[in-house]
């Protein structure tokens, strides 16, 4: 998949004029890459289309229009768009409730290391987390983790074939997985090269 470039994304007037069915565009891709993991955790994978709007929106927002503001976003986010033989995702710990955030946060400490990824019989694949910054401390982990799944060449092919992927969290305090519906597993292999 290939990355973002400033030729890929909109100026500031033609995004605002043209946001809202990007918007609805990009929201019904979203909802064929998100995978709950019981009651607080979800995984968002990232590909290139949900890159563009994140880019997108950090330019309007900040109202960056200058060409060293726009490399800088698209730097920050490039990283997220799968390489052909992997998935990359946000993983985030939702917990509304400061109080009790801070709770599960101390508790889930290495969290982002037990989260996996399995197609059809072959082995898990742990996530490699945060590879851009350390996201925790001793006391506490973050509640958002950018995690990449490397697959070796016999689970792409697995994927590709038809084989049920799996994604779970193994952690002591908080252990959950699930089968990935359809549109959602279609939607992960056509990442793949």
């Amino acid at each position: 998949m290939s990355k973002l470039t400033r030729q890929d994304l909109h100026s500031l007037e033609e995004y605002d004029r043209i946001r809202p069915e990007f918007r609805a565009r990009v929201m019904a891709h979203k909802a064929n890459r998100k995978v709950p993991l019981g009651p607080m955790a979800t995984l968002y994978f990232e590909d290139r289309l949900t890159m563009q709007y994140q880019v997108q929106e950090m330019l309007r927002i900040e109202r960056i229009f200058e060409a060293e503001g726009i490399e800088d976003e698209l730097a920050a986010y490039n990283p997220l768009i799968p390489d052909g033989s992997n998935w990359k995702a946000t993983f985030m710990i939702e917990v509304p409730e400061p109080d009790e955030r801070r709770k599960v946060l101390a508790r889930l400490v290495g969290i982002e290391d037990r989260v996996w990824v399995q197609v059809g019989d072959l082995p898990r694949v742990y996530a490699i987390a945060d590879e851009d910054m350390e996201r925790d401390t001793e006391d506490k982990t973050s509640s958002v983790h950018f995690l990449r799944f490397e697959l070796t060449p016999e689970m792409v092919a697995a994927a590709k074939s038809g084989a049920p992927i799996r994604a779970g969290v193994d952690h002591p305090e908080y252990n959950h997985e699930g089968v990935l519906e359809e549109p959602v597993r279609a939607s992960l292999v056509a990442d793949l090269d």
